[in-house]
C-alpha cells in the first residue's frame, strides 16, 4: 500500500503549529487554489468528529467524509476516510520539536480502488497530485505563520469583514481565524448569530446596536467591475456599491457604542488611469476615466471615517492573481487549450499581486499603525501584458500564438476594454516597501507555478 511522507521545518513551536492546524479556517488555507473542493460540514479536531467535503474531478463532484482520530493535543492527529474516492486513506499530521524549530510531517497511507489496474492507471498521477498539494500546503503554513509572528505580541483582533465571499475575502477570513483573530462577516443576506451580521449598501448595518465591540473593519464589498459590458445601469451600480456603500457603512460605524479604531477599505490602481510607462506611486495624481473617478470618490467616502478618529487605510489593489477568480481565472481556459495570446499591442503595463501577498498587505494594514491613507498593493515589479502572456504559457507549457487585437477587444467589451484590458498602469508599492513588507511572491513565474500546482514537494 503506497505511503508518502512530506516534511518541513518551520520557525515556530510544535504547540503553535498544532494550534494553527486546529483553528477555524485551516482547511480553507490549506486547500490548493487549483482544486475545486467545498466544505459541506466543518468539524473541530476532536476524536470521532467528521468533516464532510465535496471535490470535483473532471465533470463529477465526489463526496469525501473524513473522521478525526488519535487526537494528541500539541503533537498529532489522524484523518481517516470514512467515505470517499479511495479504497483506503489515512492521513497522519505530526508536529515535533526539532532544535529551535518545529517539524511538520504529513504521512499519507492510501490505496486506490480497482486493485492492480487502478494503481497502474492512476498511481503515478495520484503521487504527483500529492506532491504538488503538500508542497503548497507546507509553504502556505510557513508563510502564514511568518505573517502572524510579525504581530504575535499584539492582542488578537475582532474584525468585521464585508465582501467576505469575494476573491480577497474568501482568503482573508480563514487567514485571520487561523491566526487566532475573530471575524464577523458583514453579509447582505440572512445573518447567523455570532458569525455574521446584516448590512446593505443602501442603509449600512441593519442593527448597529447589536454589533459587539470591534477593533477594525475591512471593507471589500462592491459590484464586480468585470462582470459584463459597462452599460449605464451597470456603471451606476459599480459606483453606488462602492461610494454610497462605503459612506453608509461609515455612518453605521459612527453609531456604534465603541467605534473601531481602524478602517481598511479596498480601492484599486484604476485610481491612476492609463499612464503608459510612467512609474506611479501613492503620491501620484489621480488619472482620468470612469474607474479613476470611482476610485477617487470611493477613497473620499472611506476617509470620512477619519473624522471619527479612525485610522483609515485605502488599499489600491492591482490585478490579483488567483485561479479561484479574477483575471487569472478568466485567462486559464483559453491558455490551457493553447489558444491564449497577448491583448492589443501587449506593451501595456499590468501591476499584479498574488492572492497571498494581497491578504498579507490587508493584515499589515490592520495591525501596522505606520500605514494610513493610500497604499498600493502590487508586486515590486509590474510586467507588460506580453510578459504575463509568455509567463503563463511557460508555466502551463502551452503556446501563446493567438493575440486579441485592440479593436476586437473594444468590440467585445466596449469601454471596459480601454480602461481595464488595454490600459497601462505601472505602479510601485512605495508605502509597503518603506515599512519593509515582505513579498512572498515577487517573481511572476514562481508565483504562477505555485498558484497553478506546478511546484512539487522535494
Amino acid at each position: 500500500m503506497p505511503v508518502q511522507t512530506f516534511e518541513s521545518r518551520l520557525n515556530t513551536s510544535p504547540a503553535e503549529l498544532y494550534a494553527w492546524h486546529t483553528r477555524a479556517g485551516a482547511f480553507e488555507r490549506l486547500r490548493p487554489p487549483w482544486q475545486s473542493i467545498e466544505i459541506e460540514q466543518p468539524a473541530p479536531v476532536e476524536n470521532g468528529s467528521r468533516v464532510r467535503l465535496r471535490m470535483k474531478k473532471g465533470p463529477l463532484w465526489l463526496k469525501w467524509v473524513a473522521e478525526h482520530r488519535e487526537v494528541a493535543p500539541e503533537h498529532s492527529f489522524v484523518d481517516v476516510q470514512a467515505e470517499g474516492p479511495f479504497k483506503r486513506w489515512v492521513h497522519r499530521h505530526e508536529f515535533e520539536a526539532a532544535d529551535d524549530t518545529a517539524l511538520l510531517r504529513d504521512l499519507i497511507e492510501y490505496d486506490l480502488p480497482g486493485g492492480f489496474l487502478g494503481r497502474t492507471l492512476a498511481g503515478g498521477q495520484v503521487r504527483r497530485d500529492l506532491a504538488t498539494t503538500f508542497a503548497y500546503r507546507h509553504e502556505t503554513t510557513a508563510r502564514d505563520i511568518v505573517r502572524h509572528q510579525t504581530f504575535l505580541d499584539r492582542p488578537r483582533l475582532r474584525v468585521a469583514v464585508s465582501g467576505s465571499s469575494g476573491l480577497v475575502g474568501r482568503s482573508l477570513t480563514p487567514f485571520l481565524t487561523t491566526g487566532g483573530h475573530q471575524v464577523l462577516r458583514l453579509v447582505r443576506g440572512k445573518a447567523r448569530a455570532g458569525v455574521s451580521t446584516s448590512w446593505s449598501q443602501e442603509s449600512g448595518l441593519a442593527s448597529p446596536e447589536k454589533v459587539d465591540a470591534l477593533d477594525a473593519v475591512v471593507h471589500l464589498a462592491g459590484e464586480s467591475i468585470a462582470g459584463g459590458r459597462w452599460t449605464a445601469s451597470r456603471k451606476h451600480r459599480i459606483r453606488s456599491s462602492r461610494v454610497e456603500g462605503t459612506r453608509k457603512l461609515v455612518q453605521s460605524l459612527a453609531r456604534l457604542e465603541s467605534p473601531p479604531k481602524t478602517l481598511v477599505c479596498a480601492s484599486a490602481i484604476g485610481f491612476y488611469g492609463s499612464r503608459g510607462d510612467e512609474r506611479l506611486n501613492e503620491a501620484s495624481r489621480s488619472g482620468e476615466g470612469f474607474l479613476a473617478d470611482v476610485c477617487r470618490e470611493w477613497e473620499e467616502a472611506a476617509l470620512e471615517a477619519a473624522d471619527l478618529g479612525m485610522r483609515v487605510v485605502t488599499l489600491r489593489f492591482g490585478v490579483i492573481l488567483s485561479p479561484s477568480g479574477g483575471a487569472l481565472a478568466k485567462m486559464l481556459p483559453p491558455f490551457r487549450l493553447g489558444a491564449g495570446g497577448r491583448l492589443g499591442t501587449g506593451r501595456q503595463y499590468l501591476s499584479w499581486i498574488s492572492i497571498d501577498d494581497a491578504i498579507g498587505a490587508v493584515y499589515q494594514a490592520l495591525l501596522d499603525s505606520r500605514l494610513s491613507g493610500p497604499v498600493n498593493v502590487v508586486a515590486p515589479e509590474a510586467v507588460t501584458n506580453a510578459e504575463l502572456t509568455r509567463a503563463l504559457g511557460r508555466v502551463l507549457r502551452r503556446p501563446t500564438l493567438f493575440p486579441v487585437p485592440g479593436p476586437a477587444a473594444r468590440m467585445l467589451f466596449g469601454e471596459m476594454a480601454d480602461e481595464m484590458l488595454l490600459s497601462s498602469t505601472r505602479v510601485e508599492p512605495r508605502q509597503l516597501a518603506k515599512i519593509g513588507f515582505e513579498f512572498h511572491d515577487a517573481e511572476l513565474d514562481r508565483a504562477l507555478a505555485r498558484l497553478l500546482g506546478k511546484v512539487e514537494s522535494r
